[in-house]
C-alpha cells in the first residue's frame, strides 16, 4: 500500500529536491513499531535536512522530520500496541533515520514515549521538539535553583518555537516573563503567551567591554547563542543560571569567565536528542500539566507536506512565527 511522504532528492552534482510524493512500507527502515503519522512540525534542523542537508543527512532519498505523535499500526515490541498514542523527538529520527513527514513512520521502540494523558496528538506536535526543548530547559533551572520571586525571567529568540513555549511555560508558573525578539510585529503575540516586558534585540545583541552588567536576570533561556549569549552571562544575577538550547546568532561564544568565577553564573546546555527516557516522560508530563493549552492553540500555524520546502526555507531565515503544525491526517 502506498502513502504520501516528503521525500528529499539529491542529484549528482549535489543539488537536493524535496517533494511530495507517494511511497509503499517496504520502503520505510527497520524499526520494531510502525505508526501511522498524524501530526509533526518544523524546526530548524528540519528546514536544513528538506534544503541541503546541513551535514546531517547521510543517505538520499531521504524523509525529514525530526518529530511525529499518531497511533501505532504494529509493533514488535510488548510495550506497545496496536493503538497506542505515541510521541517521537530526537534520536537523530529525521536526520539519519527517516522521520515524520509520511503518512507512516517505523522507529525504534526504545524511542518513542507514550503521549501523556490530557494532551492530543495535534497538541504534542504543536509541543514538538521545541516546546519539549523549553520545558527541559525550565526543569533545568528549577533543579539549578530557580523559583518564582527571584527576579524576572529573561528569554531570547522568544518568538520562535522554543522562545513561544519557554515564555508560556514561565508565566504560567509564575515567573516575571522578559522576552528578547528583533521583530516589534510580535510584541502583542509575546504578550499574550505572558511576557510582562519586551526587550529589544538591540539592546541585547552585542558584546561590551565590561565582563559584568548590573545584575538583571534571575534565569534565562537562550535560543541564540553567540555574542548575546555572551552578553545575557554578564547581566545574570549573582549564582543564576542560563539554559542554552540553540545557536541561531552562531556557534562562537565572545565571552570571559568572569561571570562564572564572580557571581557564580551557571551555563547549562541543554540536549533534546539523546535524553534518557525517564527525562523525556518527566518533561512530557510537565508540559501536559503546566502549559496552558489556550495559550499553545495561539502559537499554531497549520500546514500539509505541500507546505513544507516554502517553511523549511522560512524557518532558516527566522521567519516562522510560534508552531507550525503538519496535518499529516489531511
Amino acid at each position: 500500500m502506498s502513502f504520501n511522504a516528503l521525500l528529499v532528492t539529491k542529484d549528482e552534482d549535489g543539488k537536493t529536491t524535496a517533494e511530495v510524493t507517494q511511497i509503499t512500507e517496504d520502503q520505510l527502515p527497520e524499526g520494531d513499531v510502525t505508526v501511522a503519522v498524524e501530526y509533526s512540525t518544523v524546526n530548524y534542523k528540519d528546514g536544513l535536512c528538506i534544503g541541503h542537508g546541513g551535514g546531517l543527512v547521510r543517505n538520499y532519498p531521504h524523509v525529514p522530520g525530526i518529530d511525529f505523535a499518531g497511533t501505532v499500526e504494529a509493533s514488535d515490541d510488548p510495550r506497545y500496541k496496536p493503538g497506542d498514542k505515541v510521541v517521537l523527538t530526537g534520536w537523530r529520527v529525521g536526520e539519519v533515520h527517516w522521520g515524520g513527514y509520511a503518512e507512516r513512520a517505523r522507529v525504534k521502540a526504545d524511542w518513542l514515549v507514550p503521549l501523556p494523558e490530557g494532551l492530543s496528538t495535534r497538541q504534542a506536535m504543536a509541543v514538538g521538539t521545541a516546546g519539549f526543548t523549553a520545558m527541559l530547559a525550565v526543569m533545568a533551572l528549577e533543579d539549578h535553583g530557580l523559583e518564582r520571586g527571584q527576579g524576572p525571567v529573561l528569554v531570547t529568540g522568544a518568538a520562535g518555537g522554543v522562545g513561544s513555549v519557554a515564555v508560556a511555560l514561565f508565566a504560567a508558573l509564575g515567573h516575571e516573563v522578559a522576552a528578547v525578539t528583533g521583530r516589534p510585529e510580535t510584541e502583542d503575540y509575546l504578550r499574550s503567551l505572558g511576557a510582562s516586558q519586551i526587550v529589544p534585540r538591540s539592546e541585547i545583541s552585542e558584546t561590551v567591554k565590561r565582563p559584568l552588567e548590573s545584575e538583571n536576570w534571575a534565569g534565562c533561556v537562550d535560543a541564540v547563542g553567540g555574542a548575546m549569549l555572551a552578553r545575557v552571562l554578564g547581566q545574570m544575577k549573582y549564582g543564576a543560571s542560563v539554559a542554552a538550547v540553540g545557536l541561531a546568532g552562531g556557534a562562537a561564544l565572545p565571552a570571559t569567565v568572569i561571570p562564572f568565577l564572580l557571581r557564580g553564573v551557571n551555563l547549562l546546555g541543554i540536549d533534546s536528542v539523546m535524553q534518557p527516557y525517564e527525562n523525556r516522560l518527566r518533561a512530557w508530563q510537565r508540559i501536559a500539566r503546566d502549559l496552558p493549552m489556550d495559550k499553545l492553540e495561539a502559537m499554531i500555524q497549520p500546514a500539509t507536506l505541500a507546505d513544507l520546502p516554502r517553511l523549511g526555507a522560512d524557518i532558516l531565515q527566522g521567519q516562522v512565527k510560534g508552531r507550525i503544525v503538519v496535518d499529516l491526517t489531511a
